[in-house]
């Protein structure tokens, strides 16, 4: 069984901040986002016009292709940033390296850092906060009401189903398994699923010891994953997954990247989507 999210948007722009003619508003401040999920919210709230740069982990929307990319929100590079010469950056609080941020106040450049992990009230601290710095706080109020609603309505009639599930992370040859503390983990507990390695934290390799100990109902992997597995035929047949019972009885569910992984915005979809994938398993597997 496959279940598919929006197409992947990936920019190709590099690590460096790329020539771009995109401006703001006149009269509005030039803004600088870095980390995809908050890239996310600042469309959501209806101020991207106000965008004139981003980091690679924004893909979404279509429209930050054509925005100046200005590495990764992990390594940022504090001169890329600054030749954009904004008057306002976004940013995770898991932007780096240690002293970047505080080289861009020491620019004049206001910087608001934003609570970036992957849970409801964390999701509504970065879009009050980021609607506050954007002055847009109405918006705000209006997309956490939203998403509330949203969310609200997917858990009513919903059940906890014994299916243990397992989240599949690897953007390289090596496959990782989503443990808690990730946005894959608590999407995956929203939609009503059991994550089949509870109690631990974050990403870990992929081993036949730890796939045989999880016996995980049902695998969601991601579009890049699979790409990165050399796809769907070659990844269901390593050893550590042929034997699960996902794989034996087809339970897979393939989502975009950037929408199982951001924890944003659009995270009513994403829990939608396993919803769906959950309401056509059987209740007893």
């Amino acid at each position: 069984m496959m279940a598919r999210a929006f197409p992947g948007m990936r920019a190709d722009h590099g690590g460096g901040a790329a020539v771009s003619g995109a401006s703001a508003p006149e009269g509005q401040a030039r803004v600088v986002s870095l980390g995809g999920g908050i890239t996310e919210i600042v469309y959501a709230l209806g101020a991207g016009s106000r965008l004139v740069g981003v980091d690679v982990s924004s893909v979404y929307p279509a429209e930050t292709a054509s925005l100046a990319h200005v590495g990764y929100y992990r390594n940022v590079p504090v001169e890329g940033v600054a030749a954009l010469r904004p008057a306002l950056v976004l940013a995770s609080d898991q932007s780096g390296p240690d002293g970047a941020l505080e080289q861009l106040r020491s620019l004049g450049i206001r910087v608001e850092v934003l609570p970036d992990q992957p849970d409801l009230p964390a999701l509504q601290a970065r879009i009050e906060q980021a609607a506050r710095a954007l002055d847009c706080a109405d918006a705000g109020q209006a997309l956490v009401a939203r998403l509330q609603g949203e969310l609200s309505q997917l858990s009513e009639g919903g059940r906890e189903l014994p299916q243990r599930a397992l989240s599949l992370v690897a953007h390289t040859s090596t496959l990782l398994m989503a443990g808690e503390g990730t946005a894959a983990h608590a999407t995956l507990a929203l939609a009503g699923f059991r994550n089949a390695i509870p109690g631990q934290q974050g990403y870990k390799p992929v081993t036949a010891e730890a796939m045989a100990a999880a016996a995980p109902d049902m695998l969601v992997v991601t579009e890049m994953t699979v790409q990165a597995q050399g796809g769907m035929q070659r990844m269901l047949a390593l050893p550590a997954l042929a034997a699960t019972p996902a794989v034996r009885e087809g339970r897979v569910v393939v989502m975009a990247d950037d929408l199982y992984l951001t924890f944003g915005p659009r995270l009513p979809q994403a829990v939608a989507q396993l919803r769906q994938a959950l309401v056509r398993m059987p209740a007893d597997t």
